[in-house]
């Protein structure tokens, strides 16, 4: 059996790592154990949960304005001192966060197979998003099987290197967690969320909190005001925790008829809001994959994205952080019903909510050598790495970008 340690510590990472989790903890090939870094500990431990996934270790690494270099210290010397960490066969680590830096930093330094979820994903500049961008680039160089959830994904990798027998095409685990988390949603009781269900307005669901938007946070506060004055149409806000967000937001959000402001919302009850909402406006890596996935049209509030593969298709689209163009774009999807129809018929390229037992016949394959498996239950498990046809297009690498190509 398999002892593997998942590392993590924001909810983005609960959400898309819970699903492998809980397949693991069904498979005789597997123990799995998860560390909580305690990144965004709250909500974190709210979307964790919702799964019924419980830490076997919390690192508590949150400080009063902490540094990125500072979380990222105190992740290395927390699993340091774990001594169930030198009991672990692999390193499971998700994303691009400080918590995914440090976790392959630590088993890279220690010998410890790396595994990287949803790998592969690039922006094609190191400084944005920043610093996921330069995060997810770092750890592809250090671990030592990559997960990638589309084609264009692994693409990318083999075009910086990494052998093609390193990758698996998995789908996204978020899709997978959706799947489990809609019909529990749709009978989740909240009076606000019920309130919201009832009303025959527009609801435009918008959120903004990225790093790199910090500094157009007044602009996109000034955006998401005029939106809330278009005909027939209510705004849902659920805020951020972090206080540079709110202070940039609050001051020409509060207040305003037409907006509701909530506080962060349990995960099931954000799954519900997002099955009422007509519209998703927002910089949220998380929103750009649920959108889509979910059949809602999806406004992305940056100027570049390492998740091409829904603009590609047209149930995503990017439209910066200038007032005028998001204004625009979102009375464009609200009063023209063919654009709106043309949003939703883009469908969803981000899997078909099987990744996760992709995920573990690709690592028990990947590790087969520790694995007891018998001869039944290691078939077909190569199959679940890169299939055929994606061989094919690594002689074109070198001249195009594959940045958008689907699963």
């Amino acid at each position: 059996m398999l002892k593997i340690g998942y590392v993590i510590g924001t909810r983005p990472e609960a959400v898309k790592c819970a699903p492998p989790i809980l397949a693991m903890a069904q498979d005789v090939r597997f123990d799995p154990v998860l560390i909580s870094t305690g990144q965004h500990a709250e909500m974190l431990y709210s979307a964790l949960d919702v799964f019924g996934i419980v830490p076997a270790a919390d690192l508590k690494v949150m400080r009063p304005e902490q540094t990125l270099s500072g979380v990222t210290e105190r992740i290395l010397s927390g699993l340091s001192q774990l001594p169930l960490m030198r009991e672990l066969d692999a390193i499971v680590v998700h994303g691009d966060t400080a918590s995914t830096v440090a976790g392959a930093i630590y088993g890279f330094q220690n010998k410890i197979p790396v595994i990287h979820l949803e790998a592969g994903l690039r922006s094609t500049r190191i400084d944005s998003p920043f610093p996921e961008e330069g995060n997810r680039r770092l750890v592809a160089q250090i671990s030592s099987y990559h997960l990638a959830p589309t084609t264009g994904n692994y693409l990318n990798l083999l075009r910086e290197g990494i052998a093609h027998d390193r990758i698996a095409i998995t789908g996204n685990t978020v899709v997978d967690a959706l799947h489990w988390s809609v019909p529990k949603a749709r009978s989740y009781h909240d009076p606000i969320l019920d309130e919201i269900d009832s009303d025959s307005r527009r609801i435009v669901l918008a959120s903004a909190h990225r790093r790199e938007s910090w500094p157009k946070l007044p602009v996109l506060a000034e955006a998401l005001a005029e939106v809330a004055r278009l005909p027939a149409v209510r705004l849902v806000i659920p805020l951020h925790k972090n206080p540079v967000v709110r202070s940039a937001l609050l001051p020409q959000l509060e207040g305003h008829p037409n907006i509701t402001l909530l506080e962060p919302l349990p995960y099931l009850g954000f799954v519900r809001l997002m099955l009422r909402a007509d519209l998703i406006l927002s910089d949220s890596s998380g929103a750009e994959e649920e959108g889509p996935a979910m059949g809602k049209p999806t406004l992305i509030l940056r100027d570049i994205s390492e998740r091409r593969e829904a603009i590609d298709v047209g149930s995503a689209k990017l439209v910066g952080r200038t007032k005028e163009e998001i204004v625009h774009e979102v009375s464009a999807v609200l009063s023209d019903e063919a654009v709106y129809k043309r949003f939703v018929s883009g469908g969803c390229p981000y899997g078909d909510g099987s990744a996760s037992p992709r995920v573990l016949n690709a690592i028990a394959h990947f590790l087969g050598d520790k694995c007891n498996i018998d001869a039944d239950t290691s078939k077909g498990l190569r199959g679940s790495s890169v299939p055929a046809f994606a061989h094919n297009l690594a002689a074109a690498v070198e001249n195009k970008d594959f940045v958008g190509a689907a699963l």
